[in-house]
Formats: structure tokens, C-alpha cells, sequence
């Protein structure tokens, strides 16, 4: 079972990942996964688990962050909005502590008072600006815990202060306060930015029951009532329109501005938008099974499957604090011992380095980063799962192609009837319509739809469906088979095989050939442009996977650009297929599987990273794939791929960034050439760069 608790207020990188450590130890825990970037702990947890578990997670929270508040995620939302006062609050402490600070410089710089006035001015000072640094620092050191943000800034100011440093270490203090501050509300505006990217979610439904209309809540709308949906709302269940029409607004969902018009009989998604028009809509979904639930789901959970590189992170911080602490320590220690330098000058250089060392600027900055790629996707109807397939999707130098609704429209339509044996187009279309009347394939639809007649069920009986052969039924009371040629053939049928480009349902009747049926699919229009912008985007192989005879996949490869294809296929060859395409490879990239139906599920979970066109995809091709595409433009392909490279450069950034200026400033502060103002911008400064930095990545 899935639990997800708000962890409100937290915001220090170094104590998520202590919480997440100690929280994943529990029994009957098998995952902890904190998402400093939401501010959510989420725990896979057995149901033996359940009883207690909150009251052991608020305890290891507050051992950590007592001002942290925890509750169980009960709502939907992306985001927890912060409170305004918490924002006040800062802000006058900050205020107050750098009034009295600017109190004491007077006092003792130029009105030349005292030194125990001064001092304790100065005190005042520190206690409001970091007094509760301080207080934290203890507590964590009480608890055997150490190396964190506040010992770092606690040590370093109160040495300072120890040798005499008075000014530097409350000016210390007062600009990582600010600095803090700041920092934080770049990465508050951050979760705004990608809250409003996925704020889909509608709050409330307009039911008719009784004959009367009711306001209620999404969740409690059943399948089969009738919706409202007036201009300007959003669509809050998946349905069908029975009454009026009306402009929809489905950027929110694909990421394309362009209105669709929904009448009578169409299908409507929940997210979407009226523009115009009042709709009646007969729910065909509950709440929890509806688009917009799917969507929201799928980006809240996101940001649980972190990146290599965000793991990685997590542990360099974890040796790299340490490592820091004792190299300043060696440096305030040793050149005295060994030289016989001045304490005091070597000391100062220590605390210096304390305060540069601290990995902030890494720690919360990429993942921000990912997290930001996924929003920015979504914005373009591009659903990732994970930071894991954001960073996979970089590697990626193979793509494969399933052809039928995911490079062609997948809407069939009957092109030529060829009649043999003395038998009637109209003959021929009767029994085929009526064996294919219980199958959902496309091309067992464009067949009943050539038909146009109502179709009397009871003359079909003993409906048999043969995967990647065709179908049998008795119809009439006579054995009617209808498949491609392999069907043919195994049912032991003389027949004539066709050339023609198309899809062919060859039609027998007791054991009789009566003709064929040929089918056409049409190519998407943006599929030529989406081979072509992955090759730009530097994928080396394309590949089509295709269930059609030779001469379809050769004319569909030829016409959009695709560099190899496998024709005849059934489902069960694509895995054999994709693995055998995924061996051969001389690279060590990843490799991409791109389908849309049902068949497909097996694939898109067998692939590096499988990709389900989500916008006539099957729900079993959507839960097995790693991305989805609200649309049906392969196009998006490469704008995913192009998200995920720009995304992992923003995240190398970041790394250069803030270990290249640390660096620079470490080795100044260990010469001597680097003082406490420098050491401030060393620390918040360069994670103050880094997030704003990170934040680049929503404007895609």
C-alpha cells in the first residue's frame, strides 16, 4: 500500500535524506522516497504496517525539523501552498536582526561606545537572526547527529565571534538568512510554476438528479449520470455529449491551443475546457478512472522515481559534508601546530571554509531541475514518470515503431472488394461484416462500417478470434473465416494471394474461397517530421515493428524516412523482435519502443523506455509505458527527447556551477584571500544561481 504524508515547511536537503533513511528502516516499510520539491514523504508500506506508522513518521520528522508540520495527504493536488504569514514572519526577523545589527555597527564604528555595549548589540543581533540555526544545530548534535546546514553556519559564526570576528560573523548570518530567503522563494515559485501547469484538476461537478441540478463533488458522480458543463468550466469526468455542442479547449491535456468542437455522441475528456457552448455529458468514467485523475496521478508520482543523477547526489553529499568539515579542521589546525602561525588567522580561514563547503546549491537544485523537466513536458501533452526516464530518454539511440495508430491513423477504410467464385461484393461484405461484428480490431470497424446495416447478433454464433490471424463464426449457419493469408492457410483454405498496398481479409464460407477485402491506413501527417526531427535530435536508428504484409511496411518506411522495418509480425514476435534489436546494437544507448494498443503493453515494458500514444492508447498500453503522449503526434517524440537533453544540461550546469565556484572559493579561503562575505555568496549565493538556474528548464 501507498501512503503519502506533507512534510510542511521542510525545506533542509541534508534532513530529507536523513528521514527518508531512517522512515525506509521501519518494519513492513519496503520504499521511503522524500520529494524535497513538494515537500511529500511517500512509503510503500504492507497492511500490517498501517497502525502507528504516522505517529513514527512525525516523530523521526520532528527529532529532525520540529517546526515541520506532518499530515496525510488527503487532497489531490500537486503542491501544498505555503502560508503568507510564514513569509511575514521571515521577513520581519529579517528585518529586525539587520535593523539592529546596522545599530551596533553605528554604535561601536562610529559612535565609538563601549565594547560590552557594543557586543551585546550585537548578540541581540545573532540571537533573532540565528538563534534557531543555533538551537537546531544543538539538537541534532544532542541526537548524535552532526554535519548538517546548521552546524556548518552554527560552528563557523560562533568561532568567528570566539575569535574575535564580532561584525563578520553576524554579518555572516544576516546574508545567509537572506540568502536562505531568497533561495526559498525561488524554489516556492517553482512548485507554483509546476502546480499551474497540472491545476487541471476540477473542483466540483454539476449533476442532474431528480430532475434537478446539484453542485457536488467530482468523487461522487456514479457512471451513467448526466453532467452540465456551461462556458467557461472545466470538464470534470470523462463522458459522452447527449445534448448541444460546444468549442473544448484541450491544451491542458495535449498541449495544443487549437479548439476542438465536440457535438452529440462525441467523446469528451475531464480537464479539458468549454469555451463556448452549454453541453449535457452522460459519464462514461468515475473520477478516479478519468483523464484528468490518470494525468495528475502520473505527474504526482513522478518525482518518486528520481534520477541516476539525483541519487547520486544524495550520496556525494552525504561523504562530501564530512570530508569538508575535517579538511577545515586540518586547516585551522595544522598550520599552526607546524608553522607556529597565528590561531586566530588560521581559525578564521577554517570557519570560512565551513561556510563556502556547505552542498546546498546541488542538493536541491537538480532535482528541481528534473521535477521541472517533468512539468515542462506535461505542459506539451508529454506524460514522463520518473526523473529516471527523463535522464534515460538522454541515452536514448534507437527507436521502434509499432505502424497501425501510432505512425499511421490507425483508421481504416475499405478500398476494393475483389469478388471470386461467382460470388457479390455484397455477399462477401455481409458475411465479413457480420463475423467481425464482435471484434474491436480497426479493421474488423471499417468492414461493419462499409456494411452500414444493423448487423441481427443472433445470426452469428461461435465467434472465435485467432491474435494475428483473422476471426471465425458461424454466420447463417455456415463456418465464415476472415483473416490475412496465414489465416488462410491454417484453416486449409485454396485462395488467391493479392499485392495490392493494403491491409487484405481474405473471406471464406464453408470451407470456400469467396473473395478479398482491402484495406487501406492512412500515414499521420506529422509522422515524416518526426522521424526527421529524432534523427536531428540524434537518435542513429529507426525502426518499424508491423503486424501488415511486406509491401505496406515497405511503402509506409519509404515515404517517412524510417531506416528498417519487420512486416508480418505477430504480437508475440515484437518482444523477441525488440530484444534481438536492443543486442544487436553497437552503442550502449537506450532503446525506444513507441505503440499505442493493447498488444502493445508486453513491448513498451520489455523496452529501455516505452512510449504509449495516450490519446487513442488502451489503459494496459498506458500503465506499461514509462511516457505517454496525450496526443497522437509521433512529433512529440522528439520534443521529449529534446526536453530530456536540455533538461540534463541545465543539471550539468548546475554541477559545474556549484562545484567550480565552491572550488575557486575554498582555495581562496584556504589562502587567506577569501573572507566571511565571500564564503556567504559561496554558499547561498551559488544555490540561490543554481535554482533560478534550474528554473529556466519551465520555460520550454
Amino acid at each position: 500500500m501507498k501512503k503519502v504524508f506533507i512534510l510542511k515547511g521542510l525545506d533542509c536537503p541534508h534532513c530529507s535524506s536523513v528521514i527518508e533513511k531512517e522512515v525506509g528502516k521501519f518494519d513492513g516499510v519496503s520504499s521511503s522516497t522524500v520529494d524535497l520539491i513538494k515537500q511529500t514523504l511517500t512509503v510503500e508500506v504492507e497492511d500490517t504496517a498501517i497502525i502507528g506508522l504516522f505517529e513514527k513518521i512525525e516523530k523521526v520528522v520532528k527529532s529532525h525539523e520540529p517546526d515541520v508540520e506532518v499530515s496525510e495527504q488527503k487532497s489531490e493536488k500537486t503542491v501544498k501552498k505555503e502560508t503568507d504569514g510564514e513569509t511575514r514572519k521571515t521577513v520581519l526577523k529579517i528585518t529586525v536582526g539587520a535593523g539592529i545589527y546596522i545599530a551596533a555597527i553605528i554604535i561601536g564604528e562610529i559612535l565609538k561606545l563601549p565594547l560590552p555595549i557594543y557586543l551585546a548589540v550585537l548578540i541581540i543581533s545573532y540571537i533573532i537572526l540565528g538563534g534557531d540555526v543555533v538551537l537546531k544545530a544543538i539538537r541534532n548534535i544532542i541526537k548524535g547527529r552532526v554535519f548538517d546546514e546548521n552546524f556548518l553556519m552554527s560552528l563557523s559564526t560562533v568561532g568567528a565571534f570566539f575569535i574575535g570576528e564580532y561584525p563578520e560573523a553576524v554579518a555572516v548570518m544576516l546574508f545567509y538568512q537572506i540568502g536562505e530567503f531568497f533561495q526559498s522563494l525561488a524554489v516556492r515559485r517553482s512548485r507554483k510554476s509546476i502546480s499551474e501547469l497540472m491545476d487541471i484538476r476540477p473542483d466540483s461537478a454539476t449533476v442532474i438528479r431528480n430532475g434537478r441540478s446539484m453542485t457536488v463533488a467530482p468523487e461522487t458522480v456514479s457512471i451513467g449520470e448526466t453532467i452540465t458543463v456551461k462556458p467557461g468550466e472545466k470538464i470534470p469526468l470523462d463522458g459522452i455529449v447527449t445534448d448541444g455542442s460546444a468549442m473544448i479547449d484541450t491544451k491542458a491535456l495535449t498541449g495544443e491551443s487549437v479548439p476542438k468542437t465536440v457535438r452529440e455522441g462525441g467523446e469528451i475528456l475531464s480537464g479539458s475546457i468549454n469555451t463556448n457552448g452549454v453541453i449535457s455529458v452522460k459519464v462514461t468514467k468515475s473520477f478516479g478512472e478519468s483523464t484528468v485523475s490518470k494525468i495528475i496521478e502520473l505527474v504526482e508520482n513522478a518525482s518518486s522515481k528520481k534520477a541516476p543523477t539525483e541519487n547520486f547526489i544524495t550520496t556525494f553529499a552525504k561523504y562530501y559534508t564530512p570530508a569538508v568539515v575535517i579538511l577545515a579542521a586540518l586547516l585551522a589546525v595544522l598550520p599552526p601546530i607546524i608553522f607556529n602561525e597565528s590561531w586566530t588567522e588560521w581559525l578564521h580561514r577554517g570557519f570560512v571554509f565551513l561556510v563556502i563547503s556547505c552542498p546546498c546549491a546541488l542538493v536541491i537544485s537538480i532535482p528541481l531541475a528534473f521535477f521541472g523537466g517533468i512539468g515542462a513536458a506535461s505542459r506539451h501533452g508529454i506524460l514522463i514518470k520518473g526523473g529516471n526516464y527523463l535522464e534515460a530518454l538522454n541515452k536514448a539511440d534507437t527507436v521502434v515503431f509499432d505502424k497501425t495508430g501510432t505512425l499511421t491513423k490507425g483508421v481504416f477504410s475499405v478500398s476494393k472488394i475483389i469478388a471470386e467464385n461467382g460470388k457479390s461484393d455484397d455477399e462477401i461484405l455481409e458475411y465479413a461484416a457480420k463475423a467481425e461484428s464482435l471484434s474491436n480490431h480497426p479493421i474488423a470497424r471499417s468492414i461493419t462500417e462499409r456494411y452500414g446495416k444493423e448487423i441481427d447478433r443472433e445470426t452469428v454464433s461461435d465467434y472465435e478470434e485467432v491474435s494475428g490471424f483473422g476471426v471465425k463464426a458461424t454466420v447463417n449457419g455456415k463456418t465464415a473465416v476472415i483473416g490475412n493469408a496465414k489465416m488462410m492457410k491454417r484453416e486449409n483454405i485454396s485462395f488467391t494471394e493479392y499485392d495490392d498496398i493494403g491491409s487484405k481479409a481474405y473471406v471464406a464460407v464453408d470451407g470456400k474461397y469467396y473473395g478479398c477485402i482491402v484495406i487501406c491506413d492512412e500515414i499521420k501527417p506529422d509522422s515524416e517530421k518526426a522521424i526527421a526531427d529524432l534523427k536531428k535530435a540524434g537518435i542513429k536508428k529507426t525502426v518499424m515493428l508491423t503486424g501488415d504484409d511486406e509491401k505496406i511496411a515497405a511503402s509506409v518506411c519509404e515515404n517517412i524516412g524510417i531506416d528498417e522495418y519487420y512486416a508480418q509480425l505477430l504480437p508475440d514476435k515484437k518482444v523477441e523482435l525488440l530484444e534481438k534489436i536492443s543486442e544487436e546494437k553497437k552503442t550502449y544507448g537506450k532503446t525506444v519502443f513507441v505503440g499505442d494498443g493493447i498488444n502493445d503493453a508486453p513491448v513498451l515494458a520489455r523496452a529501455d523506455i516505452g512510449i504509449a500514444m495516450g490519446g487513442i492508447g488502451s489503459d494496459a498500453a498506458i500503465e506499461a509505458a514509462d511516457v505517454v503522449l496525450m496526443t497522437d503526434e509521433p512529433s512529440k517524440i522528439a520534443k521529449a527527447v529534446k526536453l530530456a537533453k536540455e533538461t540534463k544540461a541545465i543539471v550539468i550546469q548546475n554541477i559545474i556551477i556549484a562545484l567550480g565556484i565552491k572550488g575557486i572559493f575554498l582555495i581562496l579561503g584556504a589562502f587567506g584571500l577569501a573572507g566571511m562575505w565571500q564564503a556567504v555568496f559561496g554558499d547561498v549565493g551559488v544555490a540561490l544561481i543554481a535554482v533560478l538556474n534550474s528554473m529556466r528548464i519551465l520555460k520550454k
